[in-house]
């Protein structure tokens, strides 16, 4: 089984704020679901761990050779529980 090595996290975002997160900066993410005609929300805060892209293949009937990156943030949580968000044009970063 082959496997494709993730990036390095020093990796530069799509992202101005992302880019000048650093860990130990403590955030607020606003994510915006959409499905039809309903929309859902969900913040979350916590404590930057770190931040990178990340190669995937979540987009359906790509080229084999195309590559597809997301931005990710781990974040630690008040309860001291790891979580990765990915970034895309439905969620608001804010520093706190």
């Amino acid at each position: 089984m082959r496997t494709e090595p993730t990036t390095q996290t020093t990796d530069i975002t799509t992202r101005e704020a992302v880019n000048e997160l650093t860990p130990g900066d403590r955030v607020e993410i606003r994510h915006l679901v959409k499905v039809g005609q309903r929309v859902w929300t969900n913040t979350v805060s916590g404590e930057v761990v770190s931040c990178e892209r990340r190669r995937h293949g979540l987009h359906y009937r790509r080229n084999a050779d195309d590559k597809v990156y997301s931005d990710m943030i781990v974040l630690k949580l008040k309860d001291g529980s790891l979580t990765t968000i990915t970034m895309d044009e439905y969620t608001e970063l804010k520093k706190v």
